[in-house]
């Protein structure tokens, strides 16, 4: 209570009177009305309008009702303490009640009442009617049958499959039976898929649907892993036979936990060296199904397939064109999975590669020979003198073949790329190519018929 206590609330404190010296809540010349009341906090430095004007409105009614609403404690305290603290409870429950009566005047959003509406005729009596909000309800059965399953299964038999056994298949079908076997081996981490035989597989039908005079046909089996169809091996062709004895054995190199979300597909197919080669029938059994440690075999009924014919293979080719050189360089990397043309030895594919200009064939060139393989590896390269002004008229027609020394070479499949491309994959390798000069671009091509080429390509007639 010193002076340099005073002196140091006089310099340091905000609430210090500057008159006398003392506490601003002490002293009694330093108490504010009503209408000087300082609002300390996060309020708006102006103040608003609307408060300005309820100050008056407000300050006459207050200063009536202020004393007899006093707490009761403050009539038991001295008469100047009960004067000081009358005067700052008097201006803090006037902001109270100012702020509260403000809050009850502000705006708010328009409450709007919406009655039913009315309907009557003239002279009758009125009837009120609640407006309603018309919609379909649908239930289950009606959400799903828009439903046609038919359209998200690989085949439209299946879900009848499903619910039949192998002897019903059989009998429903007549397709013949498929024995084979699966075991996993853990130590070296590759499944193991061993076609055994097969028995009462029908006899080759024509493709107008009438039997033919031969009576046998000439099987065998492609195995591959689902969806993966890419990576498929496929068993030797068992010469004029309806129950061939296979007895060759597989692997597949897969993790094991891999390999139990695959299902295993075998297609029993008929050898036709003159057209193409028609499918029998097909096996498919989930391999999560089975215990692939243990192993077991199995006898199972083939069941119609929806390809009718089997793939012709594909080929692994690179295009690269050189502006300042006029040169068009192609490179026969490989292929795989090619139609097999000698039931002996498998094929002994080759490729030949032929420029066309227009409808003129100008060049052809073709690989070396692989013996004895339908996943020939080839590595070649070959080089077209083309002018940059003639490139979007030319089409190089890629034909792959069977060598066969008795007599002409067997047909395989054909793709044609450039100006005359038999497809989308064929034309978006040839934009690739013109758009990455002096750069290889590599792309996968699946072989085509004579007859589709020739439907859909002028530069595939215009070559043998």
């Amino acid at each position: 209570q010193g002076l340099l206590a005073r002196i140091s609330d006089l310099l340091l404190c905000r609430w210090t009177c500057r008159n006398c010296c003392q506490k601003c809540f002490d002293c009694s010349c330093c108490q504010t009305n009503e209408d000087e009341v300082e609002i300390l906090g996060p309020f708006p430095a102006q103040t608003p309008a609307w408060l300005i004007s309820s100050q008056n409105e407000d300050k006459d009614g207050d200063s009536d009702n202020t004393i007899s609403e006093l707490p009761p404690t403050l009539q038991d305290v001295s008469p100047d303490r009960r004067r000081s603290s009358s005067d700052a409870s008097r201006s803090t429950y006037s902001l109270t009640r100012r702020i509260s009566s403000l809050e009850s005047r502000r705006p708010s959003s328009p409450l709007i009442d919406i009655k039913p509406i009315e309907f009557g005729i003239i002279g009758a009596k009125k009837e009120i009617v609640q407006p309603t909000i018309l919609r379909k309800t649908y239930t289950p059965d009606d959400y799903f049958r828009k439903f046609e399953p038919r359209l998200y299964s690989l085949d439209s038999n299946s879900d009848d499959m499903d619910s039949l056994t192998d002897e019903e298949i059989l009998s429903k079908y007549q397709l013949g039976m498929l024995h084979f076997s699966t075991q996993y081996d853990l130590l070296h981490n590759y499944l193991i898929v061993r076609v055994i035989e097969a028995k009462d597989l029908p006899p080759p039908i024509s493709y107008d649907g009438s039997r033919q005079d031969m009576a046998h046909s000439n099987p065998y089996v492609k195995i591959c892993l689902l969806p993966d169809q890419k990576n498929s091996k496929q068993t030797g062709v068992k010469r004029k036979t309806q129950s061939p004895v296979f007895e060759e054995r597989y692997t597949f190199e897969i993790p094991f936990l891999e390999a139990q979300r695959r299902t295993l597909l075998l297609t029993v197919v008929d050898f036709d060296k003159f057209s193409r080669h028609c499918v029998i029938g097909k096996v498919s059994m989930p391999l999560g199904d089975v215990d692939l440690v243990k192993g077991g075999h199995w006898w199972k009924a083939l069941v119609p397939s929806s390809q009718n014919e089997v793939e012709l293979g594909e080929l692994l080719l690179s295009l690269n064109y050189l502006p300042s050189a006029g040169r068009l360089n192609v490179d026969i990397i490989r292929a795989k999975q090619l139609l097999q043309t000698d039931m002996s030895q498998g094929s002994d594919p080759f490729v030949k590669i032929q420029l066309v200009h227009g409808l003129k064939l100008t060049k052809t060139k073709k690989t070396s020979c692989m013996r004895g393989t339908i996943d020939p590896f080839y590595n070649e390269s070959f080089s077209f003198k083309v002018p940059q002004e003639e490139l979007e008229n030319a089409s190089l027609v890629f034909t792959v073949y069977g060598h066969n020394v008795k007599s002409s070479n067997d047909f395989i499949g054909r793709i044609v790329i450039g100006q005359y491309s038999t497809g989308a994959p064929e034309s978006n390798h040839w934009r690739r190519m013109l758009n990455a000069h002096r750069t290889a671009v590599e792309q996968w091509h699946s072989l085509r018929s004579r007859e589709e080429c020739d439907r859909v390509s002028p530069a595939s007639l215009e070559v043998t």
